[in-house]
């Protein structure tokens, strides 16, 4: 029973160093440049890293700023369920051209946002809105909840919609829309 008791200390001690460790590297900003880090096309379409001594097969690229400054402080993180970050891209225009087209190719399929053109039917039924929109894309329907925070305010005029799968929409200007798109709006804003 003692030797037990003195394992589970060891193990407490033990862990509680590599959280130590993990949480200073949690803290410390890397900055990933030209200088230090090559970015490389896989097989398989996806990105991986050499960054120093380390070579990550895949990482994933992920916006600080989405909405406002999408090609500055970028952060590219390891491609596993808890995508600890390796470093941050300060700036995407001061990598290689090759490098950055293929971070914002990632960048695109990860914060893929179609534009809707028009709204054509909202229908509310049980707690939940169907909408039929005109996106850039094409004709599309999607679902979202009846409550306030579908649709978010990105400025006056530019709206951002989220569905319930978590998909975004962007409407840029509300007043562009007509009188009966604007109407159908009305529920959400």
């Amino acid at each position: 029973m003692e030797n037990e008791n003195m394992d589970l200390l060891d193990l407490q001690e033990f862990d509680e160093e590599a959280l130590k460790k993990e949480s200073e590297e949690l803290l410390e900003m890397r900055f990933l440049t030209k200088d230090n880090a090559v970015f490389a096309r896989t097989d398989g379409g996806f990105v991986s890293l050499k960054y120093g001594d380390k070579e990550y097969k895949r990482v994933g690229v992920y916006l600080t700023f989405p909405l406002t400054d999408p090609e500055e402080f970028i952060s590219i993180r390891e491609a596993d369920e808890k995508a600890k970050e390796i470093g941050m891209v300060e700036d995407l225009s001061k990598l290689p051209k090759d490098q950055q087209e293929m971070l914002r190719e990632q960048i695109r399929l990860r914060y893929f946002m179609p534009v809707i053109k028009k709204i054509m039917e909202i229908k509310e039924e049980y707690g939940y809105a169907y909408w039929h929109v005109e996106t850039g894309f094409g004709v599309c329907r999607f679902t979202t909840h009846m409550s306030g925070d579908v649709v978010i305010h990105l400025s006056d005029s530019r709206l951002l919609v989220k569905d319930i799968d978590g998909n975004r929409y962007e409407i840029p200007d509300f007043y562009a829309l007509d009188i009966h798109e604007k109407k159908k709006l009305d529920l959400f804003i």
